[in-house]
């Protein structure tokens, strides 16, 4: 555990240092869970959203977009059960007078457990090397058998107690595992509570006539309910989606682990419409979909897993979270959820207007099914960044850091240097800046000895380092290093566009889903 805090003091260090996240209003002390993307970090941001949308939209015919407002009739929430139901359990420590998620306290109390299983699959691996069968080795060893059968109780019972609401049986779960505070190390809790996640806030120009508003919790709504309009004014025909990427706020009583849980964030939702009855099917296939445009990104097989949940939303009939191995251990990065027909049902039912589908084939008006995918853009970016944040011993004894960003989603494609900062260099560099800028975020670097410039743009995620040399002058050729491997090539400059093009382009990305 102490590896993990870390590594990850080490991110958070590294995304400040390199101009990827800022903590908010830092001159006036911060404001707690709130972050500002820096300038390499906006550009991350940005590229993962490309990413997920040309995926889910630009290359699905069923699919469109929207972006709906971030207010809405206040009534929206009560139809949601955002108003009676978005809450958290929380728990206080009576000696340190901190602020839990029991849930929270539980899981990672689960956490600990799964990483003893992590140790001993590590161990055995070590030990039996070339032969070992993890599967095998999972079922059949008895220590690891224990912690999972531990494991499974632990999350049923949590499960369990939520969805009926016992707050008191969660109590005492966390009571019975003997989790102490992390601040003190203290079992002295309080009975736990629910607390409204939603953020308050008023329309109008005085205090009297104003009409109480919420800061929209999550996206999803919008869509819901703007079913009818997308899908007559787009002519789409079930099965279709609506996508949408936006921000949204929650009220964390205990927001924490930087960027992963925030009160201000940004999601990236799709809303499935489908026929009733063919939910099972589309909920299967929408989590092979997901999962595969996970897998194109290269960040590695064994950090990602299914955990389906114990305890489903009141609007659910299946559920499952794609979680990642962030530096903190397993945790979600994306919900899919079988929505049922509640939603658009429950808007029907308020507003008293009717969201149905007329369906020609079967001649017949029904209210559609929904799958849900949705993803925390800043949560995927957190879980890019830290996967690719490395540190590389080389042959020479000395070592390197480097930030080993998927090439299509780096913030810049390539650095250019002049060699020396006279003789016509810099001229040639602008010059190729001025040519590679139209297809690529590039940028121009001559501080320091050329040696150094390569591990701050290694340090930076830069796929790309062209030096212009006197040669360069003469042949029109520069040397390009590439930042995983350390190779470096002479090449036409009249052939960057092409080598970087072939590294970057989503295209090639995406077509290994």
């Amino acid at each position: 555990m102490a590896k993990q805090e870390d590594d990850f003091k080490k991110v958070i260090s590294h995304a400040k240092e390199y101009g990827y996240v800022f903590q908010s209003s830092e001159i006036y002390d911060g404001l707690s869970a709130v972050y500002d993307y820096a300038q390499n970090g906006a550009e991350l941001k940005k590229n993962i959203r490309e990413y997920w949308w040309k995926a889910m939209v630009q290359l699905n015919d069923n699919i469109v977009g929207l972006d709906a407002a971030i207010f809405m009739h206040p009534t929206t929430w009560k139809a949601s059960g955002h108003v009676d139901a978005f809450s958290d359990p929380l728990i206080d420590n009576k000696d340190s007078n901190k602020r839990y998620r029991a849930d929270v306290l539980v899981e990672d109390h689960v956490a600990k457990i799964e990483a003893k299983i992590e140790k001993e699959v590590k161990k055995a691996a070590k030990r039996f090397g070339d032969a070992f069968d993890k599967e095998q080795f999972l079922i059949t060893n008895q220590r690891v058998v224990d912690y999972q059968e531990k494991v499974t109780t632990i999350l049923k019972r949590l499960g369990k107690s939520l969805e009926e609401e016992d707050l008191a049986d969660v109590k005492k779960l966390i009571e019975e595992l003997e989790i102490a505070c992390p601040m003190s190390g203290s079992k002295n809790w309080t009975d736990v509570k629910q607390f409204n996640l939603m953020f308050g806030t008023k329309l109008g120009a005085s205090a009297e006539t104003a009409m109480d508003l919420y800061l929209r919790p999550e996206t999803a709504q919008g869509i819901f309910v703007n079913f009818l309009n997308v899908q007559k004014t787009s002519r789409m025909k079930i099965p279709f989606g609506i996508a949408q990427t936006g921000k949204a706020f929650r009220n964390e009583i205990v927001a924490r682990q930087f960027i992963f849980r925030m009160r201000e964030f940004e999601q990236m939702e799709l809303q499935f419409f489908i026929k009733p009855g063919s939910q099972k099917e589309w909920y299967e296939k929408w989590k092979e979909n997901r999962m595969k445009w996970h897998m194109s990104l290269g960040l590695g097989e064994d950090n990602y897993r299914f955990h389906d949940h114990e305890k489903l939303a009141h609007y659910a009939d299946a559920a499952t979270d794609i979680e990642f191995r962030f530096p903190f251990g397993f945790k979600e990065l994306e919900g899919i959820h079988s929505r049922t027909d509640f939603d658009l049902t429950k808007h029907q039912e308020f507003s008293g207007k009717k969201l149905q589908y007329f369906d020609t084939e079967e001649n017949k008006n029904y209210v559609p099914y929904v799958v849900e995918t949705s993803i925390g853009l800043d949560r995927m970016f957190l879980a890019v960044f830290s996967n690719a944040l490395q540190e590389e011993e080389l042959e020479n004894g000395t070592t390197r850091t480097v930030l080993k960003l998927p090439a299509v989603l780096a913030p810049t494609k390539a650095a250019i240097f002049p060699l020396v900062k006279k003789d016509g260099l810099p001229e040639l560099a602008h010059e190729i800046i001025d040519d590679l800028k139209w297809d690529f975020n590039v940028i121009y670097d001559q501080k320091d000895a050329v040696g150094r410039r390569y591990r701050r743009q290694d340090a930076n995620g830069t796929p790309f380092c062209i030096t212009v040399d006197h040669q360069s002058l003469e042949d029109k050729t520069v040397t390009i290093r590439h930042r995983d491997t350390m190779e470096q090539q002479r090449v036409a400059i009249s052939e960057l566009k092409s080598i970087i093009h072939k590294e970057v382009d989503m295209k090639s990305w995406l077509m290994k889903m």
